[in-house]
């Protein structure tokens, strides 16, 4: 009987130290063949291992880069300019306002209303032939008419026409002709027509006074080339 109580205690201490031993060893291994390095049982067993969790690596470094350069302002377009009468300057300073007009019934010189004002007729000013006629008042209801200096100009005097652009346009005086009422008509086609070189063609009443539908006797027609 004391044997195999001692028996039984000596296999429960065996087993004792079995469990002792087995739980410093827990989990369990075994050795992989051909190699001294335990593996667990998992993989022993042949069951696939989990996969290692793979780090992550840190997001790409955000380099600023240089924005493009801007684009070069727009210009704005230049300003439209003001369109406005047209006007003529005389050689000693007088001044008017031109108004186109067609030629009156009988081909008659079309005369301005107002006094600051002068009729233009025939060419335009870009014209390469043809005359640009302006006819104005000597006088009106006893104040004088910006053409009264016809009387007066002289040869190689200025005359300066602006268009409605603002564009001047410079001429010299060529000719200075003064003609009875009754030699116009005649002349009508060489003064006046629309042949030959450009020119401008200022045309005014003066001289004797006769009053009724003559008015004055006289006209006078100064002519000036483009300078």
């Amino acid at each position: 009987m004391s044997v195999r109580r001692g028996f039984a205690l000596g296999a429960v201490t065996v087993l004792c130290a079995d469990l002792v031993a087995a739980l410093l060893i827990w989990p369990p291994t075994t050795m992989v063949a051909g190699t001294a390095q335990p593996v667990s049982a998992a993989v022993a067993g042949g069951a696939p291992a989990a996969p290692a969790q793979q780090e992550v690596p840190p997001p790409p470094e955000i380099v600023p880069t240089t924005p493009p350069p801007a684009p070069p302002p727009q210009q704005a377009p230049p300003p439209t300019q003001p369109q406005g009468p047209s006007t003529i300057r005389l050689p000693a300073g007088g001044g008017a306002k031109l108004i186109r007009k067609d030629l009156g019934p009988g081909a008659e010189l079309p005369v301005p209303e107002n006094l600051g004002e002068v009729t233009w007729w025939g060419a335009e000013l870009s014209a390469a032939t043809g005359a640009s006629v302006f006819a104005g008042h000597v006088n009106w209801k006893g104040a004088t008419g910006p053409f009264a200096e016809l009387w007066n100009d002289r040869i190689g005097g200025a005359v300066t026409v602006v268009d409605k652009a603002g564009k001047p346009w410079q001429y010299k005086v060529s000719q200075l002709i003064t003609l009875k009422k009754n030699e116009l008509p005649q002349r009508a086609d060489e003064l006046f027509g629309q042949s030959g070189p450009h020119r401008i063609v200022l045309v005014t009443c003066g001289g004797r006074w006769i009053g009724g539908e003559t008015g004055y006797a006289e006209n006078r027609v100064v002519i000036a080339d483009p300078a």
